[in-house]
């Protein structure tokens, strides 16, 4: 038997534990938000430079979001979504 587990074996099993489980999933929530920005952008063949003069904001800012590592107010994908000519949509598992 294979001494190592894999990083999903792992995350199943800490998954198990609420206190990781809430912080994985308030962490996926971001990388989704994230994933799902970058890939707009790039469909909209927008640079990060260009979308954050669109928004009044910097390319590192654009950067930081797209990267999960800003957080993002509601206010902010509402003005994205304007940029992309879409409505953003909340729904709740």
């Amino acid at each position: 038997m294979n001494k190592y587990k894999t990083l999903k074996q792992h995350i199943r099993e800490e998954l198990k534990n609420p206190e990781f489980k809430k912080e994985f999933d308030k962490e996926d929530f971001f990388v989704r938000v994230a994933v799902q920005i970058a890939n707009e952008r790039q469909k909209q063949h927008l640079t990060q430079k260009e979308l954050a003069k669109k928004l009044h904001t910097t390319q590192q800012v654009i950067s930081r979001i797209e990267q999960g590592n800003q957080n993002v107010t509601i206010g902010l994908i509402e003005r994205i979504a304007e940029v992309f000519g879409k409505r953003p949509t909340l729904k709740f598992n």
